[in-house]
This record gives structure tokens, C-alpha cells and sequence, in this order.
């Protein structure tokens, strides 16, 4: 048992929650994987650009102590040859909504980290009365494109890279927002170089020019935008913007973070979103929240 604990604590084994149900929804355009953890009001969470809803393990773990956390793999995740169809960020968000429905949920909580955070607010803004509330870290009204962004992009849509490379490692550091324990950053980068290159340049093409502030008044479900103050990708002024569009939102800056708080920082995350929840629900009717 000793050695047991050494061991994981000397990898990256601490990171890799256990996962305790999985299952797939058939959707119209792909076979959707899925995992769940605890039990309580739904919550849908949406993992972001790369590494699938297995890099949101232990962030899960921890929202699960109060919420039924179901988190879907996105479309590409596990099957690249998904890009020969073309599709687009409301092709994602149609199959956000049509996974709820085969879920069978009517207002769930829906959550997104990153990429996933900004397909949570295109569903509210497209389909307004489905979420009952909206939290969701690292997005703003668009994401800032200096120049390790854009050498990022160029590099990723042309040019595959090894997950050992030095400009890897830099580009990760910058997401980090700081040193981060080794073992941590070993289980990131192994964990977002699982989704195959040509789905994180999709993804990135679909995002580099989008400005969610235009659509950000069409929400109406209270909404919770979270972002680090060491955020490279999401600037305060990009925070502030989207949030004073949003007609019931609110703003949290997660200080010391960066991009990736919900892998560096899930407890932080976790009790942040559960406070906006536990606000929200004191203010919902009786039971019309999460169903």
C-alpha cells in the first residue's frame, strides 16, 4: 500500500479520477461518449479544445459532491475522420442541445471550460430557455491572438509536432499561468496531445475570429463567466466586455490562474461555481432548476 501511494504520487496517477459510469448516446451525426459522476441536480459539463472529458477528471470529481456532473465528448474527440463532413460551432452546439434531449433533461445546469465554455454560451444564446443557468472559466467576448497564439494556430493546422516539443512545452507553460508541479504538467500535455492535431486545428479555426459579445444579450439564463488574472488568452477587458453584454451575468476573476485553473486550481473553480449555483437556486422557484 506504501508503495502504492508513492507511486501515484510520484506520476501522474493522482490525477486520473476514477470515472464511475460511462455510456454513449447515438446522436444524428456521431456516437457520443459520455461519463458521469455523482448524483443531484444535472449538470452538463463541456470539456474544452483538447484532451476530452478525461483532462476534467478530477475537476468533475469535485462538482460532483453536489451536482449529477455529465460530461459528453465533443464531436472529433475520438474519431478525426469525423472533420471529412464538414461541420461548424452551431453543428457543436446542435449536438450540445440534441444530447440533453436524448438525456432526457429539461433545464439542466450547463457548464464549459475553455472551448466548452464558449459552446455553453452559444447554446444559451441559441436555445435561451434550455439552460436553467450557465458557468463557465476561461472565455471572454473573444480570445486575444498575440504572437505565441497565432505561431500556435499557423504551427497546428501545417506542421505535426511530437507532444515532447519545446515550443509545446513553452505554449503550455504560457496556458499554465505559472510553474506547475511536474507530474501535473506531464498529465496535461499527455492528456490534450490524445485529441488528434487536425481536431485542434478545426477548433481552433472556428473560434480565432468569433466575438461571443453580439450574441452574448440573447442569454437570459443567469450566466457565471470565470477567468485567471494570469489568463494570456482571455484579457480583463475581453472578461468585462462579455460580461456587460450579458443581461444577468456575472463576473469572477480567479487570482493567481491561468487558462487552465480548472486542471491547476479545481477545487478554486469548483467552490466558485458552486456558489454562483447555490445563488442561483436560492433565487429559482422551487424545483425548475437542473431538472
Amino acid at each position: 500500500m506504501i508503495a502504492s501511494d508513492l507511486w501515484r504520487r510520484s506520476s501522474d496517477a493522482h490525477y486520473r479520477r476514477s470515472i464511475a459510469r460511462r455510456g454513449m448516446a447515438d446522436l444524428r451525426h456521431y456516437s457520443a461518449e459520455f461519463c458521469e459522476w455523482g448524483a443531484g441536480p444535472p449538470l452538463i459539463l463541456l470539456p474544452g479544445l483538447a484532451g476530452g472529458y478525461e483532462l476534467l477528471a478530477a475537476f468533475a470529481d469535485v462538482l460532483s459532491r453536489r451536482f449529477h456532473v455529465i460530461c459528453p465528448q465533443l464531436r472529433g474527440e475520438t474519431d478525426c475522420f469525423a472533420l471529412r463532413k464538414r461541420f461548424g460551432l452551431r453543428d457543436m452546439v446542435e449536438d450540445i442541445r440534441e444530447f440533453i434531449e436524448w438525456m432526457g433533461l429539461e433545464r439542466p445546469i450547463v457548464c464549459g471550460v475553455s472551448f466548452g465554455g464558449l459552446l455553453a454560451l452559444e447554446l444559451g444564446a441559441t436555445c435561451p430557455n434550455l439552460p436553467s443557468a450557465i458557468a463557465v472559466q476561461g472565455v471572454g467576448a473573444r480570445y486575444e491572438r498575440g504572437l505565441m497564439q497565432r505561431i500556435a494556430s499557423i504551427v497546428l493546422s501545417g506542421y505535426p509536432l511530437p507532444p515532447n516539443s519545446p515550443f509545446v512545452n513553452q505554449f503550455f507553460n504560457l496556458l499554465f499561468g505559472g510553474q506547475q508541479p511536474r507530474d501535473l504538467f506531464n498529465f496535461v500535455t499527455h492528456q490534450c496531445w490524445q485529441t488528434d492535431q487536425s481536431v485542434m486545428a478545426h477548433r481552433l479555426r472556428l473560434i480565432e475570429r468569433r466575438d461571443l459579445a453580439a450574441r452574448a444579450s440573447r442569454i437570459i439564463a443567469p450566466t457565471c463567466v470565470m477567468a485567471g488574472d494570469r489568463d494570456l488568452l482571455v484579457s480583463s477587458q475581453s472578461l468585462e466586455r462579455l460580461c456587460s453584454s450579458l443581461d444577468n451575468g456575472r463576473e469572477e476573476t480567479l487570482d493567481g490562474c491561468g487558462h487552465l485553473a480548472f486542471a491547476t486550481h479545481p477545487e478554486l473553480v469548483a467552490s466558485r461555481f458552486h456558489a454562483f449555483l447555490t445563488t442561483v437556486a436560492a433565487d429559482c422557484p422551487s424545483g425548475s432548476m437542473g431538472r
